[in-house]
């Protein structure tokens, strides 16, 4: 029965906690964009068609 003292003020302290630290995750765009990074990382920006000349030039000599 003691050990309630004890426990029930530190759950409610720690949901305030909790509760403090979510909303402020909030505030801060912690939650704005999930699935941007997911579709982002299967976007290819690799783009080869835009390689001057002298590269053109240096992967023939190579071959």
């Amino acid at each position: 029965m003691e050990s309630l003292y004890i426990l029930i003020p530190i759950s409610i302290v720690l949901t305030f906690a909790i509760a403090y630290f979510f909303w402020w995750s909030g505030k801060n765009g912690q939650f704005d964009d999930l699935e941007g990074p997911a579709h982002r990382i299967l976007m290819d920006d690799d783009d080869t068609s835009g390689l001057s000349e002298q590269d053109n030039s240096a992967n023939k000599a190579d071959k």
